[in-house]
């Protein structure tokens, strides 16, 4: 996993567990730890440092550090009801200026950005799968890449001589019918490097893939900025907060999926069945919009996220090729 979502999460998730103050606090008056400056409170006016004494033995301080791991700041629990159940109403009061009782979007995004990678290692696996008999890729300037292959075979089943020349076959086209030697040789030479080591890059697209999965956030936000456009009492940040919070809700029901995966199999994937209905609720909720328009730009927001996380997945697959040459 890469390490700047390892530590942005990191220091979100602090923030999860918190401790309350006042039953080590110094006494008022006492001089604060940091600036001397005399305490009127738990917390110093002057400074902001948390006037406590923690002074006491190593028993005391691990049952604290347990406390607060059950305590959660209690943020947490009415938090991801609110999102899971009231979405609608979890957005606008925090757009309402009613934030103290919830966790931060970002922090809650973060963390369950992280949590998702984190069990997809522990549940997922990754295994070569079959090979069409022929597949042609095209687009509206003509043929753009040709992949010859054989029937049903597995590529991990082939030997590597057979593997090679299915390969070589392999052949791409950039704006022209005549097939880019260059471009073909390098993607060619990646193929067999990713075969060779497969661990290797797999090992590359997870480092990637939570950069990339971190752009559908800049993406959900400015294509709700589009559909809103003629609605000028939104703005970016309130389309940015609706995002946080509705990518949040579907990171958690693929966590759920991912962890009944590994008890009832396939139909794990019955859990992202209510998903339209809760954007659906959550999009009416905030933006108080009919039930003709919610759905007009429901399907709207789908189309668009679906061609950014395809063009995501494309050229996440090409970061990794690219690692592979190094």
């Amino acid at each position: 996993m890469s390490s700047e979502l390892e530590l942005a999460a990191g220091a979100s998730a602090g923030g999860f567990v918190r401790t309350r103050p006042g039953k080590h606090s110094l006494p008022p008056g006492s001089p604060c730890p940091n600036c001397a400056t005399p305490l009127r409170g738990p917390w110093c006016y002057a400074c902001g440092q948390s006037g406590e004494d923690y002074h006491r033995s190593i028993v005391r301080l691990a049952g604290e550090v347990v406390e607060g791991l059950l305590h959660m700041d209690g943020r947490l629990w009415r938090t991801i009801p609110d999102l899971l159940f009231h979405p609608g109403r979890l957005t606008r009061s925090y757009l309402e200026g009613h934030r103290a009782p919830q966790i931060p979007p970002l922090r809650l995004f973060l963390v369950v950005l992280l949590a998702i990678f984190l069990i997809g290692g522990i549940t997922g696996g990754t295994k070569l799968g079959r090979v069409s008999s022929t597949t042609t890729v095209t687009d509206a300037h003509g043929k753009v890449l040709h992949v010859t292959a054989v029937g049903p075979q597995t590529l991990d089943q082939m030997s590597p001589q057979e593997r090679n020349a299915l390969i070589d076959k392999v052949h791409v086209s950039i704006a022209s019918d005549k097939p880019d030697e260059a471009a073909s040789q390098w993607l060619r030479d990646r193929i067999k490097k990713t075969l060779a080591d497969p661990e290797r890059f797999q090992l590359i697209l997870e480092q990637w893939s939570e950069r990339f999965a971190i752009l559908m956030l800049p993406i959900s936000a400015l294509t709700l900025s589009l559909l809103f456009v003629f609605q000028r009492r939104f703005y970016l940040f309130d389309h940015t907060i609706f995002s946080l919070h509705s990518l949040s809700a579907m990171g958690l029901v693929i966590i759920v999926g991912m962890a009944l995966s590994l008890v009832i199999g396939d139909w794990s994937s019955l859990v992202f069945l209510p998903a339209p209905v809760h954007l659906f609720a959550h999009m009416r909720g905030v933006y108080r919009t009919g039930v003709i328009g919610t759905l007009i730009r429901m399907f709207l927001l789908f189309i668009g996220s679906c061609t950014a996380a395809g063009l995501l997945i494309v050229g996440l697959v090409a970061v990794g090729l690219n690692g592979m040459g190094s």
